[in-house]
């Protein structure tokens, strides 16, 4: 799918545009920055400009970091609470900025899109491509990723989000090192150590944890972005192979930008 979106279309001349942010990433932050900053980047507020921000967080961090704008925590109940949301509230413009991973949020945001007749587009930042010195096995879901495992590492530091647990749990040999912000719910596999910890983290902060837990196998989504990568950098310094688990496609049809500013035209 291109990474060059078409446009919402024209700005009718002083009309208000109500933007929806369905949120959890930096760049929904980054972009919901942008545009309570207003045309100028000298005002704030969801009024500021032409634009009225509400990001839409899901709520499964205990103490999220609130963009500026409107915020609102909480699910749907689906893609015809979404649609009505979105109607009962005059959002003009819907943004699916999630993680590249919430495939069915942007599944329900897409049919929501259709239900309300609001333009939608999926902001996504691009996946990571190995270099010439690393080792990574690809995975096409977490239950391929899971089935693969045991053939790569015996101690290995998951980093596929505290959700995705259950994928793993039945097995019993490998020891898992999680880290996450908040801690995991069951199922897990019975040889978990969990590290409660906020990124970013650095390269060197990367490089001591592999080293101190003798890490052998690294799994991870393919996320994308700067934010997590020095533990790929961090592996592939220590020879460490790497289990990769592929994102979802966007839904077919949508608009997709990879970066903030292309988001930023296809609103303008």
């Amino acid at each position: 799918m291109s990474a060059e979106p078409a446009s919402a279309g024209p700005l009718a001349p002083g009309r208000l545009l109500h933007v929806l942010i369905l949120g959890g990433t930096t760049e929904a932050r980054r972009l919901a920055e942008a545009l309570a900053a207003g045309p100028d980047g000298g005002g704030s507020g969801p009024g500021c400009g032409p634009y009225r921000v509400t990001t839409s967080l899901a709520g499964r961090v205990a103490s999220p970091v609130l963009p500026p704008g409107e915020t609102r925590i909480g699910g749907f109940g689906g893609p015809e609470g979404l649609a009505a949301w979105i109607s009962a509230h005059g959002v003009t413009h819907l943004v699916d900025a999630t993680h590249p991973f919430a495939e069915r949020m942007s599944f329900n945001a897409a049919r929501a899109a259709v239900v309300s007749g609001v333009p939608l587009l999926a902001l996504r930042r691009p996946g990571w491509a190995p270099g010439p010195a690393d080792d990574w096995t690809f995975a096409a879901d977490l239950g391929e990723a899971a089935a693969l495992l045991p053939g790569l590492g015996r101690r290995v530091f998951l980093t596929t989000g505290r959700t995705g647990l259950h994928a793993f749990a039945h097995l019993a040999e490998p020891w898992f090192l999680v880290r996450s912000v908040d801690p995991p719910a069951a199922p897990a596999p019975p040889r978990l150590e969990v590290l409660l910890a906020r990124g970013p983290f650095t390269l060197d902060d990367e490089r001591e944890l592999l080293a101190r837990h003798r890490i052998d196998l690294l799994v991870t989504k393919d996320s994308g972005g700067s934010a997590t990568a020095p533990k790929l950098a961090a592996a592939r310094e220590a020879g460490i192979p790497v289990l990769v688990v592929n994102r979802p496609p966007v839904p077919a049809g949508v608009p997709l930008a990879e970066s903030v500013p292309a988001a930023l035209d296809w609103l303008t």
